[in-house]
């Protein structure tokens, strides 16, 4: 569906795209390490107004999981969530190299399997971290939520239950879970290479032929469905950087896997409006995460 007002899909971006941007990173109220690399940190924001005991929503930021790309574009829309009552944990990871892929200008995307690894193990450390960092978050009611590629490793991340046997990720039952709400999410990996989502991005990521086959199995969420975690997503009918086609593969997906996935459809918006705060959109988002969270 064309943008409503008219406007080019590209121009579109950019301002959207500047407007994040323009934000200043928001220092968090406490951090902690989950393993010894710089980039396995969690960042702690403390729900504004002194609440005690309320809902934790984790964070995954994207950026095509390249190394320019880290937590701190994401910091505001984290200290946004503060602002409306959450306690928020934002997640970095390590991502792939700065340095140029051979087949194009942008840099490597992804580390196998170290990409992987770092979000299964930030998340299985969180309960420890948040007792100590952040005692108002009652992790009993946690939600998890991601941007683009942060938002296919949020939706990854609750699947590990049903990763095939033998994976090192894999869990014995559901993560304790309130929900998941993933965001202009990289969902289907099938469906955003043939759209070359991200610029090659998914290759570099899982590598190609057999063994981008063999890793697909256990990195796509669309593969890994059902889970029996409440999931919703909310994506921008005008995204031109992770089309809204990618998010409605995922859900037909999830839907022939007998497992029902909410899809919000905003008009008017793009990529980046869900995690900016001065985007009407980023309300909606917060809304979404109220609603598994409470």
């Amino acid at each position: 569906m064309p943008d409503p007002a008219g406007r080019d899909p590209v121009a579109l971006d950019v301002a959207e795209s500047e407007s994040l941007f323009s934000h200043p990173a928001v220092l968090p109220d406490a951090s902690a390490a989950y393993g010894e690399h710089p980039d396995q940190v969690i960042d702690f924001y403390a729900p504004r107004g002194g609440q005690e005991r309320v809902p934790l929503v984790v964070v995954l930021h994207g950026g095509a999981w390249r190394s320019p790309y880290d937590r701190a574009h994401l910091s505001p829309f984290a200290d946004f969530l503060a602002r409306r009552g959450f306690a928020v944990a934002n997640v970095e990871y390590r991502r792939g190299s700065g340095l140029p892929h051979q087949d194009t200008e942008a840099p490597v995307a992804g580390r196998w399997p170290e990409t992987f690894d770092d979000v299964a193990a930030a998340l299985d450390a969180l309960p420890a971290l948040v007792g100590a960092a952040l005692p108002q978050a009652d992790v009993r009611r946690t939600v998890l939520t991601g941007h683009s590629a942060g938002g296919h490793l949020a939706l990854w991340a609750a699947a590990r239950h049903v990763l095939p046997e033998g994976s090192p990720w894999r869990l014995p039952a559901p993560p304790p879970l309130r929900g998941v709400v993933a965001l202009a999410p990289i969902a289907d990996l099938t469906s955003a290479v043939d759209l070359d989502v991200c610029g090659g991005a998914i290759g570099q990521l899982l590598g190609d032929g057999p063994e981008f086959k063999r890793r697909k199995e256990s990195a796509d969420p669309a593969a890994l469905l059902p889970t029996g975690i409440a999931t919703a997503v909310v994506h921008g009918r005008e995204d031109i950087t992770v089309p809204s086609a990618v998010s409605d593969a995922f859900v037909a997906a999830a839907a022939g896997a007998g497992e029902m996935v909410g899809l919000t459809l905003l008009d008017g918006v793009g990529h980046f409006p869900l995690i900016d705060p001065a985007a009407d959109a980023c309300a909606v988002v917060a809304e979404e995460l109220a609603q598994l969270a409470w």
